[in-house]
């Protein structure tokens, strides 16, 4: 039996892994649950982010990718090493050639570090390729032609913009202001506003259940349970769709900014390509409401989710590891 070849997403909230042949077989929560008084790991990706803020003080749910790249090296070995094992794709005496991806502006040591922890967890050749132009291959976007193609990937810790043509990046920009940036400022907005402290899931859960980022997108409420600062009772208070997107209008207007500074830099050619097919939009925080209408009114192109957002990266190892010459 031969190995079989692996493309990783290594994402800062979330690993997808594609296997040839078979499609995308893995999706899981970048969580590692340590045991710190002997440094053992206890629980893995999905098992592992159930344990988030809620563990004894002997145990630690620790996140190893920080916007986008590793803040944990040992850590983020163990846990390829674990998703890969249970994939079973190693073969009787081979090892998987892996494509791995990562964000546009990191630097040469942190990309040696993304290499030695696929080598260590199993691989046999390890090949990097930019976020934003795998995105772009797995929304659909033929990004071979002589023609522009602009792609904003808003991931868990980084959002990649890129102009693409001729299957290379044209003009880039990556900032460390993604869907972890959009919890955090939630919580903080709860915590001032309310004096209530919530947790991270908390936080996900109202961004996609009544955030919004476009004014007067959605009139949504839900009640939410955290702990209040002044009495340490547990206490519910109820948050509407505005708040939110007030709570949010910093760091969106950050992505805005990255966007227009993408096209300001764009060859003229290439910005009339734009104008026709428009900007596509990947990566987890696509998803969040009233973002597509914002990029199209402050850019003045159109702009388009992708069908299957989440999993653009992880669609495009597997066509370029079909293509892999």
């Amino acid at each position: 039996m031969l190995a079989k070849d692996i493309g990783i997403d290594l994402g800062t909230a979330n690993v997808l892994i594609h296997v040839k042949g078979k499609g995308i077989v893995l999706n899981e929560p970048s969580v590692v649950a340590i045991d710190k008084q002997n440094n053992k790991v206890l629980a893995v990706g999905e098992e592992a982010w159930r344990m988030v803020g809620r563990t004894p003080g002997n145990i630690v749910a620790i996140r190893p990718l920080k916007d986008g790249v590793i803040a944990d090296f040992d850590i983020t070995e163990a846990m390829l090493r674990h998703f890969i094992n249970k994939l079973n794709v190693k073969g009787f005496l081979s090892k998987p050639r892996i494509l791995v991806c990562c964000p546009t502006n990191i630097t040469s040591v942190e990309q040696k570090a993304i290499r030695e922890a696929a080598e260590k967890s199993g691989g046999k050749k390890v090949f990097l390729e930019e976020e934003p132009k795998v995105s772009a291959i797995g929304a659909g976007m033929d990004i071979f032609q002589p023609s522009g193609n602009m792609v904003v990937d808003i991931g868990g810790g980084t959002t990649d913009v890129a102009v693409l043509s001729m299957g290379d990046i044209v003009t880039s920009q990556s900032i460390n202001v993604a869907g972890d940036s959009f919890d955090h400022e939630i919580i903080q907005y709860i915590k001032k506003q309310y004096k209530l402290l919530i947790g991270e899931r908390t936080a996900e859960q109202i961004k996609f259940e009544v955030g919004t980022v476009f004014p007067g997108g959605r009139k949504e409420q839900m009640d939410i349970r955290g702990r209040d600062m002044v009495s340490g009772l547990p206490r519910t208070i109820t948050v509407h769709s505005a708040e939110i997107g007030e709570a949010l209008k910093e760091s969106v207007t950050l992505i805005v900014q990255s966007a227009k500074n993408v096209l300001e830099k764009t060859p003229p050619e290439l910005s009339a390509d734009i104008i026709d097919r428009g900007v596509f939009l990947t990566g987890g925080g696509a998803l969040i409401h009233g973002i597509d209408q914002l990029l199209a009114e402050e850019l003045k192109v159109p702009v388009f989710v992708s069908d299957h957002p989440l999993d653009c990266v992880a669609i495009g190892t597997g066509i370029l590891l079909e293509n892999m010459k």
